[in-house]
């Protein structure tokens, strides 16, 4: 095998085992930052070794002895070897020679565990929403700072000082490296689920640049969600979430068209949607009602989400139960100017622009929707449907000035072109 070939099976095992090796380490040092620079290390001697001594038969469990033991040298150099003697004895085991390939593997409830708390930790409150996002992809999705800073596109230096200072305010708030219990619980899985939908709902639909969609971060998000599911089995929340990811990503293939233009939920074609992420999405929808209770938000949209999937054409779509049992169920667990702008989408496909574009008109003086372009753009769709062109025009064309990503302003500014010839 050439040394190239070397590095990209390195690549990839480093994209499977990062996280599970953070985790891990991070257990042990109780410190997320000084963990993920001792996986780095790790990483380091790999690449210099495995070109020549070949790709260990156990890679993940290699890695993370020659971790284990620049832990150990680190603690001795500091002198905390005896404080932490005891503690280490315990987790560690090592053995006369640590680098060695069959290197006992850690029970997989134990990796589970890891895994889980190392979710918790990345996404904990008291980092800010960007910081969380940064963390987790860096941590959880093994993407390197130049690539999220690509998908976001922001600075790199911008999302490596993000990092840092995650990672430092994490260490200087003495975040456990535990699970939450009891009621702390949902308050932080809530801020989990965010951070992973806020994650893909930036693959689906980018807010700037060229590219209308960013299929690698849904791929991404879509990995955490079903990593979580498997983590957090009694959660109907995380289901109803990786229901609504699966469901909304077997989409993305009809999303846009032979030149990366848009096109719109009504005006694809269905035979291209991915019939096996449907099925995933409609399995998880399922387990997520039998867990019981009263479904969350996460689970009604993805409820939404299926009732467009089981249609064969946009026509064939139930709005009447989107906006009766799920909307108006949505609305009142989690009132806000977004849901209410959504369903008057459902209300105009069900009863007509004119009932839609009421609605609509109640939302116009709403402060937070102010520069939301989608609110204009909706609006003008209502308009366009009712024959009044010229308003019609000059709500795409408002909406046009909102956006910033140069797919959606060029199909507005299309829009708003048709408006005109009529």
């Amino acid at each position: 095998m050439s040394t190239t070939d070397t590095h990209r099976v390195i690549d990839a095992v480093w994209r499977i085992e990062s996280a599970r090796l953070i985790a891990g380490l991070a257990r042990i040092v109780r410190d997320v930052g000084l963990a993920e620079e001792l996986a780095q290390d790790a990483l380091v001697v790999a690449l210099e070794r495995w070109p020549e001594s070949g790709i260990p038969d156990n890679p993940g469990a290699w890695l993370m002895a020659t971790a284990k033991h620049r832990a150990i040298d680190l603690f001795r150099r500091n002198k905390l070897l005896e404080r932490k003697h005891e503690e280490l004895g315990r987790e560690l085991k090592v053995q006369q020679d640590l680098a060695v390939a069959n290197f006992n593997v850690p029970e997989d409830h134990e990796i589970s565990d890891d895994l889980l708390r190392l979710v918790f930790v990345s996404c904990h409150p008291v980092l800010s929403t960007e910081a969380r996002v940064a963390l987790t992809l860096r941590l959880l999705g093994g993407l390197t700072t130049q690539e999220i800073a690509r998908a976001f596109l922001v600075p790199e230096p911008t999302v490596a000082q993000r990092i840092v200072r995650a990672k430092r305010a994490l260490t200087e708030a003495r975040v456990p490296f535990e699970v939450p219990r009891g009621p702390d619980l949902a308050a932080r899985l809530s801020s989990v689920l965010e951070v992973i939908y806020l994650i893909f709902n930036e693959g689906y639909s980018a807010t700037a640049g060229e590219d209308w969609m960013r299929p690698a971060l849904c791929e991404d998000a879509l990995r955490l969600g079903r990593i979580l599911a498997e983590l957090a089995p009694e959660e109907p929340e995380v289901h109803g979430l990786v229901a609504l990811m699966e469901i909304q990503a077997s989409r993305l293939p009809a999303r846009s068209g032979p030149h990366g233009e848009p096109i719109l939920l009504l005006d694809q074609d269905r035979s291209r949607w991915d019939q096996l992420l449907i099925r995933r999405g409609l399995a998880a929808l399922e387990r997520a009602e039998k867990l019981g209770g009263a479904p969350g938000p996460y689970t009604l949209q993805a409820a939404i989400a299926a009732c467009h999937a089981r249609a064969n054409t946009a026509s064939e779509t139930d709005w009447h139960r989107i906006i009766v049992a799920l909307y108006d169920a949505l609305a009142q667990l989690t009132p806000s100017p977004i849901v209410e702008l959504n369903r008057a989408v459902a209300v105009a496909m069900a009863f007509g622009p004119a009932a839609g574009l009421e609605l609509i008109d109640k939302l116009t003086s709403e402060p937070s929707l102010k520069a939301y372009h989608l609110l204009p753009s909706v609006r003008g769709d209502f308009l366009f449907k009712l024959g009044r062109f010229t308003e019609a025009q000059a709500e795409f064309e408002r909406a046009a000035t909102l956006t910033q990503n140069a797919r959606e302003r060029e199909l507005l500014l299309n829009r708003a072109a048709a408006c005109s010839r009529n």
